[in-house]
This record gives C-alpha cells, structure tokens and sequence, in this order.
C-alpha cells in the first residue's frame, strides 16, 4: 500500500501543500506537517511542494517466509471499566486472555497484554495474576479520555516496534473504534466479530471464525502473508480464566516516541445512558423469549420465570422487532452475546443468528411447542409444548421446591 512521506528536514511549513489539498489531509500540527486518514495519494501535494519535501512511496515490507518470521507473540488490548484510579479489566479482556494464552502455547511463544490508559499503577498488580509473559503499560496523560485516533497511533507505533504475530481486542464500542484503524495504520488484515479463534500451528497462521453472509454460515478466515494477524472478538463467547495467585510478570512501561496532542476529536463531556434492567452480559441465569411468546403480554410470564430462578430477561431479535421487549434485551448476532450458567429459551426457533449469541451458556433449556425446532438441537433439556401451560408448571415446581428447602 502507498503512503505520502513527509521529509521534516526539507519542509519550510510554508503551507502550500496545506492549501492545496483538496480534502484537507494535511496540517500543522505541534511544529511540524502532518498527514492525516483523508489522504487519498492524488499528489496534489507533492507537485506543488517547492521543497521537494513530500514524496508517494511504498512502503518498505516484504511478504517473505523470513520476513514473518520476525513477528512473535500473541498480543491482548486489556480494556478497563474506567480511567480512575482502580478501574476493573473489562470481562472479554480476560475472555481473550484464558483464549490467548492458548494460542500462545500452541505456537511456543509468549502471551503479552497492552494497557493503554493514565492513571495506571494498580493495573499491573490486577494482571499478574492472569497466565501472562509481558505486560505492556503506556499510561500517558492524552490517553486518559478514550479517542480512536489516538489509541490506534500509540497501539500501531508499539506493535510496528514490538512486532507481535497475533493482535486481539474485544468488539466493544472502544474496540471496535480503534482497532480498524490500527490494522490500517499497520498495513494488515482485521476480522472483527469473531466467536471462535485457532491456529493452525505448522502455518502459524490465525484461524478466525464468524458468521457470515447475515449469520447464516460461520466462516473461518485467514491472514496468511501479513503481519499482526487481528481480530476482535465478541464478548462471551469464550471461557473467562480465573485469576489465581500473583506471578512473576515482566512489566514493561513504554512512552510513544511523538506528541499525542494533535487529533482532530476533543472529548468535551461525557453522559453515561442509563438502560433499565440487569445487565445481560453479566446475568447468571436469563430467561429469553421469541417470536413464539405472541406479544408483549406473553413477556409477563417470561419475567415471572426469571424472577422464580433469580434471573434476567432476554429476548430474541424477532420479539425485538416485534416491539415486545427492548433491544437492550436483544440475544444474538445482532444484540449480546451471552454466557450464562442457565438459558432458558421461550418460544425461540433457533436460528443461527440466535445460536451465536447464546450457544455458549452452560445449560440450555427449550420450551417450544415445535417439536422439530432447532433450537432442540443445542439444547440440553426441552419441553414440547404451550410455554403457557409449560411455564406456570416450572413455577411452582421451583416455587415448591424452594418451600420445602426452607422448612
């Protein structure tokens, strides 16, 4: 892929390339000329240049076997809950660790992660007790506030130093932001969205799976001539390891080589959104109802089910449109991805699209009057028949069951 080159030495900041590039990619910034994403390599820039300080060059990469063969390691972004002080490590980032430390062993190399972030000297402590080699901090103050372009230049800058051969984020709105930019400024593939990563270890090569062509097959990708191989990864869909006792981890704090101050985004205020409800991500035990619940009314008894176990309500993407329940509630390829000890699933057919976001759970219950549904298919235990006569039945089983443990 091309890029325009800047030679600092030879440019005067006299501000004709600024002037004369038509989509404004170009800018001062922090004393020096700087090119930004818009940049679509017409030249406009370089001809009217009267310093010859500006050039379109490939850049220097080779696809060879011994060129890969520099890149080692699997990487981890770790996001946190928060910036302040004792902000927790988000639950897909130790998700990604359990499954990275895999990947890690089935290639003989090591497991690093990446904090990005200010403020950072309890996070540390927190890690050291994940399966980790390495941990990276970079705690500087630009980084306090989340900014996509920021994050992806200091993450690019540690990666292109570092060269790890496997790159992985969770698709959270901050992953998802900043991730296709670091893969652009890395020249090198992304599958977002995945739910399921291997690795071929005699290739070592990422297999990346994900549904495709709208959830109706899953398809499993590949980045074979291009290095980081990166991926995000959907949130709950792969085992969260659990963090034992402290470890000796090499702790390495790394500061970006530039200034971090030019950026075109300034974050001006922030407005948390309140959604009513359990968190779904988080739930132990979801009820979710389906197209075969029949209408808003029928949710009544999905919620007097969840609250019977203890549980929270979900809902598939068919009862969404319908308008029966919240998109906060949605479950599927479309909505969350869920890993909960208990799924009970009211009235859902079991497509692919709502496999995917639950298949994971622990124990699958079905309640479906259709006797050939798919949904059977993942299910542990099922129940043909009227989720309306099924479900009040389950009620006060657990009901009386609840009674006679009391007594």
């Amino acid at each position: 892929m091309s890029e325009l080159r800047i030679i600092h030495e030879k440019c005067t900041l006299c501000e004709r390339c600024v002037k004369a590039c038509p989509f404004d990619a170009l800018r001062v910034c922090d004393g020096l000329l700087r090119v930004g994403e818009e940049c679509v390599l017409c030249g406009a820039c370089v001809k009217i240049c009267p310093e010859a300080a500006l050039e379109v060059e490939e850049p220097v990469r080779s696809d060879s076997v011994s060129d890969l063969r520099r890149w080692r390691g699997v990487w981890v972004v770790v996001e946190l809950s928060g910036e302040e002080s004792g902000a927790g490590i988000v639950p897909v980032s130790c998700e990604l660790i359990g499954r990275g430390r895999r990947l890690a062993d089935a290639l003989s190399t090591e497991l690093s992660v990446v904090v990005m972030g200010h403020g950072l000297d309890h996070v540390a402590g927190d890690l050291c007790r994940f399966p980790l080699d390495r941990i990276y901090i970079v705690d500087h103050e630009e980084l306090k506030d989340f900014i996509s372009e920021t994050h992806a230049a200091v993450l690019s800058e540690l990666a292109g130093e570092r060269k790890p051969e496997i790159l992985l984020c969770g698709a959270t709105a901050n992953g998802r932001a900043f991730f296709p930019r670091t893969a652009a400024l890395l020249h090198t593939g992304l599958t977002a969205d995945c739910t399921g990563l291997e690795v071929d270890s005699r290739r070592r090569v990422l297999l990346q799976t994900r549904p495709a062509f709208g959830g109706n097959v899953m398809a499993t990708i590949e980045c074979p001539e291009h290095r980081p191989q990166m991926a995000t990864v959907r949130p709950g869909v792969m085992a969260r390891p659990d963090p034992g006792d402290a470890r000796d981890v090499e702790v390495v704090a790394w500061q970006p080589s530039g200034a971090l101050g030019c950026r075109r985004v300034q974050l001006l205020r922030k407005t948390v959104q309140q959604e009513g409800g359990a968190n779904l991500s988080e739930a132990d035990v979801i009820v979710a109802g389906g197209g075969g619940v029949g209408g808003a009314e029928g949710f009544e008894i999905i919620a007097e089910l969840a609250r019977a176990l203890g549980g929270v309500v979900g809902a598939s993407r068919a009862a969404v449109d319908s308008g029966w329940a919240p998109y906060a509630a949605q479950i599927g390829q479309t909505g969350r991805v869920v890993q909960p000890r208990l799924y009970v699933a009211c009235g859902i057919s079991g497509a692919v699209q709502h496999l995917v976001g639950m298949q994971s759970a622990e124990t699958i219950v079905a309640i479906n009057s259709d006797p050939g549904a798919p949904i059977f298919e993942v299910a542990d235990f099922g129940f043909v028949g009227d989720l309306r006569a099924v479900i009040p039945r389950l009620i006060r089983t657990i009901e009386d069951d609840r009674r006679k443990k009391s007594r």
